[in-house]
């Protein structure tokens, strides 16, 4: 039996049009889901500030949630948007731009050493989304490294003003989630966004049979993807509570 690809080009893409494309274009599941390991970071030093904590999570909602993301969408159109070109160019500059801001404000009432990370910040995101450079920075290690290691191991050192065993084995749980992510991900999005149809059957040894569809493959992966944003977003609220209630 034959079964239609989806149309939606991810499971949290809204339909196309006005102001659900924008929202679509946060990639919200996601974008919660790294913000929380800014928060994860921050919390595990033992004296957060949390004026400091919010402008950290704000300055990666700015460069992560909106920037990198209107990038991504400029490369191919991967969620098929109807947000006009010279919006997306808008939204990545402007976004980009006040989450550096941010960072450099921070870095001169606080420390230095942070302007090594906001120089990063305002490189990785242009340099992976687009593919610069040959596409170097668009791999699994960067991913990892970007939206994993990289949220986790700056809020840290915004709080603590120091790099610790602790964060360093911290930022490798996110890469090592992200890897997972992107592991479970990337058959979803070849379903969903380049197949045509999916044809099968699955036999049972009771003798009844199922017919094979593009949601036999895709569901158990995005159930997965749901619950490790989900878990990773209750362990940043635990925390937020551990560290300021």
């Amino acid at each position: 039996m034959e079964a239609r690809t989806p149309a939606r080009p991810a499971f949290y893409a809204l339909a196309p049009g006005g102001w659900r494309d924008y929202v679509t274009l946060l990639h919200l599941p996601y974008t919660l889901w790294h913000l929380s390991y800014v928060v994860i970071g921050g919390c595990l030093a033992a004296n957060p500030n949390g004026g400091r904590l919010a402008l950290t999570v704000l300055a990666f909602f700015l460069g992560l949630g909106i920037a990198a993301h209107a990038l991504d969408e400029l490369n191919g159109r991967p969620l098929q948007t109807r947000i006009p070109t010279g919006m997306l160019i808008a939204l990545a500059v402007v976004s980009l731009a006040g989450a550096c801001a941010i960072g450099i404000a921070v870095a001169f009432a606080h420390d230095l050493w942070l302007l090594a990370f906001v120089a990063f910040g305002g490189f990785i995101a242009p340099a992976y989304n687009l593919e610069l450079f040959g596409g170097r920075f668009h791999n699994w290690f960067w991913l990892a490294t970007a939206w994993g290691a990289f949220p986790i191991l700056t809020a840290y050192f915004a709080m603590a003003g120091r790099i610790t065993g602790e964060a360093v084995l911290a930022a490798l749980f996110g890469a090592l989630l992200i890897r997972a992510q992107q592991t479970l991900s990337t058959p979803v999005r070849d379903i969903r966004r380049r197949t045509v149809s999916v044809t099968g059957t699955i036999e049972r040894t009771d003798g009844s049979r199922v017919a094979i569809g593009p949601d036999t493959l895709t569901r158990p992966m995005e159930t997965a993807l749901r619950f490790m944003a989900l878990a990773t977003m209750a362990l940043a609220a635990a925390l937020l509570l551990l560290r300021f209630a």
